[in-house]
């Protein structure tokens, strides 16, 4: 009942407590799930994020045997990953000024890459694959949701926006980055997976090689092939560069605040929190050992295991969100600089299927469970021991 209460708790915006029978001394405890709840949000944000950097350095080892297909995946993970820490150790002006060509290249090139593939499938050039090997759900109704962990993977990170406004001072100019990222993504995304739906069969889909190369070669474009495995590794290297530094920065967050150790709360003399970098680095090893040990599976057991620190974030802005429209009136939502159009239904609505899609990933993937039981478990006792300490006299 405990668990009960606690969500409805959140939901309803009534602090909740729990406490351990009073009759064993040595385990009494009581404290608040709204503590626990944005504790565990953005602990396992940080984990998430941290272990997301191991995917796209494997992804990018991935892409690198396309030039090198006899230097082993290792290698490229090493070197990667140490021109990764070397920008990030620099100051942030450096980083945003990586960072900006990263994403200027990758946006641009995807873009081109619609444009070229609609082209294609338009003029004939490229037969249609929508319908073929079984049609539209091939696999069943429900194997979309497996999907998901993919997707979230991808969109993972979108939230910061909300997280950035609190440092704006502008609530139009938020409202439209808000707007302009959507929109953006719609394009990018939903565009870059109908055009590679459209030439490639499903089933051809492999993970040695990036799915835009295989379209580029599957239409006789082999030249621009090696062009589209530039992007995809710019990107790779765009998404490691960008989850190393707000993975460190959330944990530098905590270490200010009494929430994680305080050496990872230092800076360096050029301003940057190279312990924090350093300790969110920690995904790069476990690219490095499933690279040595479980070389096929290594992207998708990162991805799984990373999935459910991302999508408990977004549960938690959901189930909040929920709660927000609740309390505000008809003025207050008109004074809202950025409405959704479902308003809270459409959170309602996103809940619904996220935890839809945790159970149906729950149920087909060990990885997954597993992960998330065992993240709940660690922080769990890392909440207590670290809420104990803070109430210590000092």
């Amino acid at each position: 009942m405990g668990g009960l209460a606690a969500v409805f708790g959140i939901l309803q915006g009534t602090p909740v407590r729990w406490s351990v029978p009073s009759g064993i001394p040595l385990f009494a405890y009581s404290f608040s799930y709204d503590a626990l709840a944005g504790f565990f949000n953005l602990t396992l944000a940080i984990l998430a994020i941290a272990v997301s950097i191991g995917a796209e350095m494997v992804a990018s080892a991935t892409y690198m045997q396309l030039w090198f297909p006899h230097v082993a995946a290792t290698v490229w993970v090493f070197v990667f990953s140490a021109f990764l820490l070397a920008i990030n150790f620099l100051s942030v002006h450096n980083y945003g000024r990586f960072e900006f060509w990263f994403a200027m290249i990758k946006v641009a090139v995807i873009a081109m890459f619609i444009v070229l593939g609609a082209v294609l499938l338009l003029a004939g050039r490229a037969t249609p694959q929508y319908t073929t090997h079984g049609g539209f759900f091939p696999l069943g109704p429900a194997a979309p949701l497996l999907a998901m962990t993919f997707a979230i993977y991808t969109f993972g990170g979108v939230e910061f926006v909300a997280v950035a406004s609190g440092e704006s001072s502008s609530a139009k100019a938020i409202a439209s980055a808000v707007r302009g990222t959507f929109f953006t993504l719609t394009f990018l995304y939903l565009g870059a997976i109908t055009i590679l739906v459209g030439v490639m069969p499903w089933n051809r889909a492999g993970v040695t090689e990036s799915p835009f190369v295989t379209v580029f070669r599957s239409v006789g474009l082999s030249g621009a092939s090696h062009f589209m495995n530039f992007v995809v590794l710019t990107a790779a290297l765009s998404g490691a560069n960008a989850a190393l530094y707000i993975s460190s920065r959330m944990l530098f967050s905590l270490a200010r605040t009494g929430w994680a150790p305080s050496l990872f709360g230092r800076l360096s003399s050029k301003g940057t929190p190279r312990l924090a970098l350093l300790a969110s680095s920690y995904g790069i090893v476990v690219a490095l050992v499933l690279e040595r040990w479980a070389p096929a599976k290594a992207f998708e057991y990162i991805l799984r295991g990373a999935f459910f620190g991302m999508i408990l974030s977004w549960v938690v802005s959901l189930a909040a969100h929920i709660q927000f429209r609740r309390r505000l009136n008809a003025e207050q939502v008109a004074e809202i600089p950025a409405r959704s159009p479902l308003g809270k239904w459409g959170s309602i609505i996103g809940l619904a299927v996220v935890l839809f899609a945790i159970g149906k990933t729950w149920f087909d993937s060990r990885v997954n469970l597993l992960s998330g039981l065992i993240f709940l478990i660690g922080l769990s006792a890392a909440y207590v021991l670290i809420d104990r300490t803070k109430r210590r006299p000092r």
